[in-house]
């Protein structure tokens, strides 16, 4: 799995994009699978600074800016939709890739969510998720799961980790881009990774349900149902979170491998692992990291493993493969698997943040998904 976070292999979308002339004459637009759940979803940008401590990237820097992307139940599904990302975000991944497609392609992904919509909800009744995508990839790859969580009745917080991909749009109009990547990526450079991204967190929790909340309708958030969820490092981010912040209650790494160890007493909150296919037998030993911080789980916990599945799998960046035609290499459709990420995404936060007891968290609901413990 950290061989795919590093990047050193090409990406999804890069196979996708470079693949798509060819095969179909023109490139053809994203989009993303329509939400599962009843409410519309709205949509909107934060930025947040930091000025307690300098970036961890760019000491020049002295403070840590971010960008977010908020999701959440919204009164009306009527208005201009959200962009799936800014051209100049666009721009950046496709040129990093060497790509011969329009610019601003990425940008033009179909989404659900209106942006700027009225938000939907009584004061303090919306649980809030915070998602934390790969290593490199924009918050945008995981859209599709963000927009469904708010269709479920969900606020959802995606982090943009400045410096951490290959491109981050400010509202002042400044683009900057991937000065982590310049590091040896050792591990050291891991664990520094995922406990700044725990400190992220941390401080968009404090800006969304602190004192002075950034965002207006900050209000409508159940301050003690707060759950975090990521991909790849964004997932391996999730138990260093939890151990910092004890205002997160649950936590999903969703094939990350984990480079902080959890060590005693460990974490008594609800924690889950999700993977794709690691070897040809589902749930094969091997994955160390992982069994190591297992046995330092003390409360509610479950390990999945999804047969037939690639990392980028779980991500819009998935799904974009699947819709060039490209073959990654996985059996199980991105399509399905997105089914599959939602629907154990939304059941694990439904009975750890709502009391709702899940059935299929007991007992696998698709035969594509084995327990491993």
């Amino acid at each position: 799995m950290r061989g795919l976070m590093v990047g050193t292999v090409v990406t999804a979308l890069t196979l996708a994009l470079s693949a798509a002339p060819a095969a179909a004459g023109a490139t053809p637009v994203p989009y993303l699978p329509e939400p599962t759940g009843n409410q519309p979803v709205g949509s909107t940008s934060l930025y947040l600074k930091d000025t307690s401590r300098p970036d961890p990237w760019v000491p020049s820097v002295p403070y840590r800016e971010l960008m977010i992307s908020l999701f959440y139940p919204a009164t009306s599904a009527n208005g201009p939709k959200a962009q799936y990302m800014t051209p100049a975000e666009s721009a950046a991944m496709l040129a990093d890739s060497g790509l011969d497609a329009p610019p601003d392609l990425l940008s033009t992904t179909r989404t659900y969510s209106v942006r700027d919509a009225v938000a939907d909800g009584r004061p303090h009744s919306l649980p809030l998720v915070v998602l934390s995508p790969g290593y490199t990839k924009p918050r945008a790859t995981l859209t599709a799961l963000a927009e469904d969580l708010a269709s479920h009745g969900y606020v959802v917080a995606v982090v943009g980790h400045t410096y951490e991909n290959m491109a981050t749009s400010f509202p002042d109009g400044r683009v900057v881009g991937c000065a982590s990547c310049e590091v040896p990526h050792d591990e050291a450079f891991w664990q520094k990774l995922e406990l700044g991204r725990a400190a992220d967190v941390s401080f968009v929790l404090d800006a969304l349900t602190g004192p002075h909340p950034k965002w207006r309708w900050s209000g409508l958030i159940e301050k003690s149902r707060i759950g975090m969820a990521g991909h790849s490092a964004g997932g391996a981010s999730a138990i260093p979170a939890m151990v910092a912040d004890p205002r997160i209650r649950a936590g999903m790494d969703i094939d990350g491998t984990t480079n902080v160890p959890l060590t005693a007493p460990g974490l008594s909150r609800p924690f889950m692992f999700m993977s794709h296919q690691l070897a040809p037998t589902l749930c094969a030993p091997g994955n160390e990291p992982w069994e190591r911080d297992w046995a330092q789980l003390t409360g509610w916990k479950r390990w999945i493993e999804v047969a037939g599945t690639v990392h980028a799998s779980f991500t819009d960046l998935g799904l974009f493969a699947d819709q060039f035609g490209v073959d990654l290499g996985a059996t199980t459709t991105a399509e399905r698997t997105q089914a599959i990420t939602r629907a154990y995404v939304n059941a694990f936060f439904d009975e750890h943040l709502r009391g709702r007891p899940q059935p299929i968290l007991d007992q696998p609901g698709d035969p594509e998904v084995q327990f491993c413990h």
